[in-house]
């Protein structure tokens, strides 16, 4: 077994090197260190490292490499008894509990940290991110979960500073906060001294950004922190557009600008609301309105979840909030399938110009059917030269656009199935006043995207994922 890790770990760490990540220059999106979109799709695996095997580990990796995604949310010091509940080989991270004492053991192979080494090894060699969270956030502030609080400013520079060090050459994004909420002065001044510590450790390599409470954004608390590259927003586990996922263009409209994205809608199989009694669990069509509601808003990119996976829940463990099924299962869920789609639909057209455009659709004489409300809110983006457009309909209803929104003499017009990733022709059309669309199916469940392209730009078909080629 030692030996088998040991050669897994070679071949990963003699992969080629993830590019570096930056924000680009229109403040608005990811980008790679030589420019290049990057789409942070992630996926919260908040246990992994703390539970998970290595050889479960690279079954979950290589899935979700295999399905598009991007970046896999993790945290270091994990919310379940992080401190004291060790891994799945009988570790723990910390010597009695002192994070400048961080608990590592001479050789390759005989620690916590060791196993969190081979884990960010192995993700980046699949071409994945990791968003990690050097802690989650009951050990600077117990609102609620295990505690018990262990940072002080001081100390979390230190550990800061530590984990930078350590990890200064690996595909990172950071992520501090960990659903708690920021109630006082000194709650920001911990968060502050660990992206110090973090930037002197790695020499400022890597992104870093806030992961907060439900219903909330990083930008309230931290928008002008100079250390928070990009916000994001846990949106959370409601199912409706209004009072939630709008929230997302709010972030978006923020000044100076910053780049937003939702690292926590709905999780997949996750009673709605917290109320499963009242709404039942959500399905794979909860967790796609989001994705397309968010990225339609302003968003940078998503993040994905499944309420088993996110706490690697098997029957053998305390289950939290009812999950409905073990997470080997979980994985192979329809909606963790269909987040690519999104992806490529966004790849398959200038990536950099986008930009949140309501206008677009045309307010019908009842506007909570038209542009709607709650689960059934239709939302649209563009690019800003009007080279094409994006309408998602998250039900069957027709709905009015005005065409005007391509600056052509005519726009070709195609329906993108969020389900299936397929796009199919309709035809082309005077890009000017304004036309009715119907999607091709009107059950409420089944939603769609109506791409309008300039007809003279020729682009590729809407979601052609150029890798596969």
């Amino acid at each position: 077994m030692r030996l088998l890790t040991l050669v897994l770990l070679a071949l990963s760490l003699s992969a080629q090197p993830l590019p570096r990540l930056k924000v680009s220059d229109n403040h608005r999106f990811l980008v790679t260190s030589g420019g290049r979109p990057f789409f942070y799709l992630g996926d919260t695996a908040w246990e992994l490292f703390h539970r998970l095997t290595r050889e479960d580990a690279a079954t979950y990796l290589q899935l979700r490499a295999n399905q598009g995604f991007t970046v896999i949310q993790a945290v270091a010091l994990a919310e379940f008894d992080g401190l004291n509940a060790p891994n799945a080989y009988g570790h723990t991270p910390l010597l009695n509990q002192d994070p400048t004492r961080p608990d590592t053991r001479p050789g390759p192979d005989n620690d916590y940290w060791d196993h969190v080494d081979w884990i960010v090894a192995k993700a980046n060699s699949l071409g994945l991110y990791v968003g990690f969270l050097p802690t989650w956030g009951d050990k600077w502030n117990k609102k609620w979960g295990q505690g018990p609080e262990i940072f002080t400013p001081e100390n979390a520079e230190i550990y800061g500073r530590w984990l930078g060090q350590r990890y200064k050459d690996a595909g990172i994004i950071w992520i501090l906060g960990g659903d708690r909420p920021i109630e006082s002065a000194r709650h920001v001044d911990i968060l502050r001294a660990m992206a110090r510590g973090l930037a002197q450790g790695d020499g400022g390599a890597h992104l870093i950004t806030f992961h907060p409470t439900g219903a909330q954004g990083s930008a309230g608390p931290l928008h002008g922190e100079a250390w928070l590259d990009f916000n994001m927003r846990q949106n959370g586990h409601g199912a409706e557009f209004t009072g939630r996922y709008d929230a997302t263009l709010t972030d978006y409209q923020r000044t100076p600008p910053k780049p937003v994205l939702d690292a926590e809608p709905i999780y997949e199989g996750h009673p709605v609301a917290f109320k499963a009694a009242d709404f039942g669990h959500s399905l794979a069509a909860d967790a796609r309105r989001p994705l397309y509601w968010d990225l339609f808003t302003g968003a940078c990119g998503h993040t994905y979840g499944h309420h088993s996976v996110w706490q690697f829940w098997t029957p053998e463990r305390k289950p939290v909030n009812n999950p409905l099924m073990p997470w080997q299962e979980a994985i192979l869920s329809t909606g963790a399938a269909q987040m690519q789609h999104a992806r490529h639909l966004l790849e398959s057209r200038p990536f950099l110009t986008r930009i949140p455009d309501a206008s677009i659709l045309v307010t019908g004489r009842v506007p909570t059917a038209n542009p709607g409300a709650g689960r059934y809110r239709f939302v649209a983006t563009r690019d800003e030269a009007g080279s094409y457009a994006l309408i998602y309909a998250p039900a069957g209803r027709a709905f009015q656009v005005r065409m005007d929104a391509i600056r052509a003499a005519r726009a070709k017009a195609w329906w993108f199935n969020p389900r299936t990733g397929q796009a199919t022709p309709i035809g082309s059309f005077e890009a000017q006043g304004v036309r009715e669309f119907t999607p091709p199916d009107p059950g409420e469940f089944l939603d769609w995207v109506l791409v309008l392209d300039d007809e003279a730009k020729n682009y590729r078909v809407p979601g052609q994922n150029l890798r596969d080629q």
